[in-house]
């Protein structure tokens, strides 16, 4: 098959190009070879954006009819976005046998874009609307149609009366169940049409059954017709689907949000000249402006300038931060009154702003056990309904029924045993959890992380990077006066070592002494008011006795000297322990929920730590594989253990635990490793997620069991004929608010 995708075929049912960069409608081609991703071992990977999902039981038919192509290894469906990511080997197929597959099984399919995919959403979100207010006014004029016919008595009716206002309702229902259906009839006509059943397919037969039924029923003069009821099905069917459409709208709005900061150009250096650049032509190593005022684009290190700026997307910190020559910056961030020249490390690809979203997007398409659970009975659905509606049928004909009073009671069953409660169920639940973990500074990227949170009764902290800030701080300035204090921090900007950076942070120091020389190996020095001034070694500041008193008092501490003139001083720098350690610590105390410490660090560092968070559980020095033999010891003893870390070592452990978290610093490896993220300085995240967790499990297990008490109490009523087309079609619609409402309870977990 052809690496190309024709416009014209690549374009939604909207009628809107699909494929960025296409020109005229029908005008050429996409070479979809542009969207691929190259993975590890030969494979590759595209994002496609997917028309005619409608709804859980849509996704099954997608996934598993693709893994059961050979060489293609995995396949996800993003409900919320209508984004599939197709996972194949390269040696084996292309991506346009991925579209061709995709199309025998009844959906349409095109490379994603975020841009046109929330238009495609928007039109779709409108035809809805449309179609919902076409419904409503036709239910309406109906309606009115019968109250006339039975308001007053009925033995004033004549034959001709009554039929001249069925037949007035038949030319108001026909088209407007034609034109409101369209989202329902396109959808079943397409599993159909690729021998798959899908929700869509008995509610279509339903709602034409009951209108050709209520055809007949006029042509033969009958004294009853259901036409209200198809249509007014018809109605509170797409507002479940509109207000689903809306909270899908809502959900991706997160990522939309994110993916806005990022910027589309930047002012690049090059031989000394200013140049609008697009992002995409930036590379490592390149160096560009950023303007006060404007939004970081890049990913990288600032050499020059100083300036205020606001990281609360990428660390949660809702004042801006300092930075200056040696400061790490991030796309995405704002900068503040001061020009900065960047070093950049990523831009168009590979920045932290590009890790977010990709988190994000996982936290969307992340599908738990429960949701599998509940994939499974959507799938097994619509067989089983038509069957029961079909034995439904047969049983009331024997029972000496009419064709016709049979025939409603069996519509009626395809009605009421429609699964949307039960295909809401788990999505609702893991929308609104979420959205509530990423206002929490909490973004998940594995499947059950959810479940497997709740189930956590264990907390296991790594030490450095995780209790204390990934970055050292300034522990005991105390004793130095606040004058010597503000010296050495201006003198401390003119080096790059990690400690005088610290000491520069913990001055808040923003404007460099003048003459700043460096002794290689040794520090910096100055000349003030005619005395030199240095900042290093004890040895080079002439500060060995001073420094040796501080780490008497800190012995887990590094040190660097600073004399200036006559005066000696010594710093103590280390790992801080995050703001509110402390306090989480004790509230995971509080919960029930035992607390350890496993670091690779020095033990009497550990130790410290410990006891300034009142952990009696801890270990220093360890290896890798001694985290994990711990984990295995408390896994063997029934503990369920949530391991935090962010270090290159704790990748393993991450991995071995029951569940994992990791911050956002962390190294790729470690956040590969662990089930979800946090952002930001404070260890808040850790409680937060535990507590959403588990509201979300109490509600994902209330929501199964309502979607399931209602087919269990429902159907059996509708078989035995003492609910109408209408009733079922409102308590069907009733089920999905239900289980909606009982979802949106996870907000308060926080």
């Amino acid at each position: 098959m052809s690496m190309v995708l024709s416009v014209a075929e690549a374009r939604g049912r909207s009628g809107a190009a699909a494929v960025p960069g296409a020109r005229d409608a029908g005008a050429g081609e996409t070479d979809l070879s542009l969207f691929v991703q190259p993975l590890a071992d030969g494979r590759a990977r595209i994002d496609l954006a997917v028309d005619g999902i409608t709804c859980a039981a849509c996704m099954p038919i997608i996934e598993s009819g693709l893994l059961c192509e050979p060489g293609i290894v995995g396949a996800r469906v993003n409900l919320t976005q209508r984004r599939l990511t197709v996972e194949w080997q390269e040696a084996m197929l292309g991506p346009a046998r991925i579209v061709g597959l995709l199309a025998r099984l009844g959906f349409r399919a095109y490379p994603f874009d975020p841009r046109l995919a929330e238009g495609a959403e928007l039109r779709e979100t409108r035809l809805l609307l449309r179609c919902l207010g076409v419904a409503g006014f036709a239910m309406m004029n109906i309606m009115l149609l019968s109250v006339s016919v039975w308001s007053g008595n009925v033995t004033d009716i004549t034959p001709e009366q009554r039929d001249f206002f069925h037949w007035l309702s038949a030319l108001i229902a026909v088209p407007a169940v034609a034109y409101s259906g369209r989202p329902f009839f396109r959808s079943a006509l397409a599993a159909l049409k690729a021998r798959q059943l899908n929700m869509d397919v008995p509610i279509s037969l339903g709602v034409l059954l009951a209108v050709g039924m209520s055809l007949a029923e006029t042509w033969r003069h009958a004294s009853h017709a259901y036409f209200d009821s198809a249509v007014m099905l018809l109605f509170f069917l797409l507002t479940g689907r509109y207000l689903e459409a809306l909270m899908r709208r809502k959900a991706h709005a997160v990522a939309s949000h994110i993916a806005a900061l990022k910027a589309e150009t930047a002012v690049k250096l090059i031989d000394g000249r200013l140049q609008d650049v697009p992002i995409a032509a930036i590379l490592p190593g390149d160096l560009v402006l950023v303007r006060p005022g404007e939004r970081i684009g890049v990913d990288g290190v600032v050499v020059q300038g100083g300036s205020t700026v606001d990281q609360s997307l990428v660390t949660g910190e809702t004042l801006a931060v300092a930075v200056g020559p040696g400061t790490a910056v991030y796309a995405g961030t704002l900068n503040g009154a001061g020009g900065l020249t960047i070093r950049v490390s990523a831009a168009a690809k590979g920045t932290l702003l590009d890790e977010v979203t990709r988190l994000v997007d996982g936290a969307m398409q992340a599908r738990s056990r429960y949701l599998r659970l509940a994939d499974r009975a959507a799938r097994l659905y619509s067989p089983v309904v038509h069957v029961a509606a079909l034995a439904t049928f047969i049983a009331w004909l024997a029972a000496g029924a009419t064709w016709q009073s049979a025939l409603i009671i069996a519509i009626t069953v395809l009605i009421i045993t429609c699964p949307c409660a039960l295909g809401l169920a788990i999505p609702a639940v893991q929308v609104v959890a979420s959205g509530v973990l990423f206002r929490a500074n909490v973004l998940l990227q594995s499947g059950d992380a959810l479940e497997r949170l709740a189930e956590a009764d264990t907390v296991v902290f790594d030490k450095t990077g995780t209790l204390t800030l990934p970055a050292a701080g300034l522990i005991d300035a105390g004793h130095v006066p606040d004058a010597a204090l503000a010296l050495a921090g201006r003198l401390a900007l003119g080096s790059s070592h990690p400690l005088a950076r610290a000491l520069a942070v913990a001055t808040g120091a923003d404007v460099p002494l003048d003459g700043i020389e460096e002794v290689s190996g040794q520090g910096v020095m100055a000349v003030v008011d005619g005395h030199t001034v240095r900042l290093g070694s004890p040895a080079f500041c002439g500060a060995a006795r001073e420094a040796e008193a501080v780490l008497a008092r800190h012995p887990e501490a590094s040190v660097i000297a600073f004399s200036h003139g006559e005066g000696r001083h010594a710093f103590a720098v280390g790992q801080v322990l995050r703001p509110d350690a402390r306090a989480v610590v004790a509230q995971l105390q509080q919960r029930g929920l035992a607390v350890e410490i496993l670091s690779g660090d020095r033990p009497e560092a550990v130790r410290a730590v410990a006891a300034a968070l009142g952990v009696a559980a801890f270990a220093g020095g360890l290896k890798p594989a001694d985290k994990i033999t711990r984990l295995d010891r408390l896994k063997r003893a029934g503990r369920c253990v949530l391991m935090v870390g962010d270090g290159l070592n704790d990748a393993p452990a991450l991995a071995s635990a029951h569940v994992s978290l990791s911050p956002v610093t962390a190294v790729q490896l470690t956040q590969a490793a662990a089930d979800a993220v946090f952002l930001g300085d404070r260890l808040a995240p850790v409680a937060n997620a535990l507590a959403v967790a588990r509201r979300a499990r109490a509600l994902m297990g209330q929501n199964l069991w309502l979607a399931a008490l209602y087919n269990l109490v429902a159907v059996p009523i509708a078989m035995a004929g003492f609910v109408t087309p209408l009733i079922a079609a409102l308590a069907m619609s009733g089920s999905s608010i239900l289980v909606t409402a009982n979802a949106l309870r996870a907000r308060r977990a926080v």
